[in-house]
């Protein structure tokens, strides 16, 4: 009894199999094969197909592109333009970007560089070990901003300058960026050249002091006190000779310092108001409406 009811249980799910088979969806027949025998094609498609491909035609609907399963040939046109590319290629002093190497440009066309540009150029291929300011040639080192109870002093981004341009300074110049770089510029183009290069210490009189101008009681405070102004007393010479402003004002030390006002925002010596007799004071001050120069 046990067997028979076990057999009439197998039969029933085989017929439940069968009929979930039946009802499960089937793919979507391709239009594009519909009609078409799995047998491989014969000599006479194939021989079709390299036509319609070698001259595409619009096929029927419902057809089999044979064609599409070989390359399209290659257009004449492309062929030789790729043949002639690398033909081009291939020839001495050319590469595919056809980019002309430098030793076959004609350098004797080319105007010699100025003296201001070679004094450029080395100055931006100098060593840039202890530069500070992003000048090759300002030496020196970055140090902590420098912050005052007096309102007006201060220096945000200072830095502490030992030479500018390859000249020395007499003693380590606390500043901003803005006259070290105005300095430096200045030793380089006036100030270097006037001295026929023999240019090695500037003596510092002054840089960074909070105090208010010429020492003035109740004046504004000085462009000494925001770290955009320094004092220059002297200038030594490679054969030791001193030059100082307050004995050796001489048509040389004039043309420097009247060279400054293109450089500084404000310039001040000898004759200018009684307080600069012996030092040149060079500042970046932000005035408005030009430059100051005395």
């Amino acid at each position: 009894m046990r067997r028979l009811l076990l057999a009439l249980c197998l039969c029933l799910g085989q017929g439940a199999l069968a009929q979930e088979i039946e009802r499960s969806p089937l793919p979507v027949p391709n239009p594009r094969l519909a009609g078409v025998a799995a047998a491989p094609p014969t000599e006479a498609a194939v021989t079709a197909g390299t036509k319609a491909a070698d001259t595409p035609e619009t096929a029927p609907p419902g057809s089999v592109l044979l064609s599409s399963l070989r390359p399209v040939p290659r257009p004449r046109a492309l062929t030789q333009g790729l043949a002639a590319l690398k033909a081009t290629s291939n020839a001495p002093g050319l590469d595919l970007s056809g980019k002309v190497p430098d030793d076959d440009i004609d350098l004797a066309a080319m105007p010699p560089p100025s003296k201001k540009e070679e004094r450029k150029k080395k100055r931006e291929t100098a060593s840039r070990k202890g530069s500070v300011c992003g000048v090759a040639s300002i030496k020196g080192q970055e140090i902590a901003s420098i912050k005052s109870k007096v309102t007006g002093c201060g220096v945000p981004d200072a830095v502490a300058i030992t030479s500018v341009a390859g000249v020395r300074l007499s003693q380590t110049a606390t500043v901003d960026c803005s006259i070290a770089k105005a300095l430096d510029r200045w030793v380089e183009e006036v100030a270097q050249p006037a001295f026929n290069g023999n240019l090695v210490e500037m003596r510092v009189a002054a840089h960074y002091s909070c105090r208010s101008r010429n020492n003035v009681k109740g004046a504004k405070i000085s462009e000494h006190g925001k770290g955009r102004a320094i004092d220059i007393a002297a200038f030594v010479l490679s054969n030791g000779k001193v030059l100082t402003v307050a004995q050796n004002y001489n048509k040389l030390l004039r043309r420097i310092y009247k060279a400054g006002c293109g450089y500084f925002m404000t310039t001040l010596g000898p004759g200018s108001d009684g307080y600069h007799e012996d030092h040149f004071h060079f500042d970046t001050s932000a005035r408005k409406g030009g430059a100051y120069c005395r």
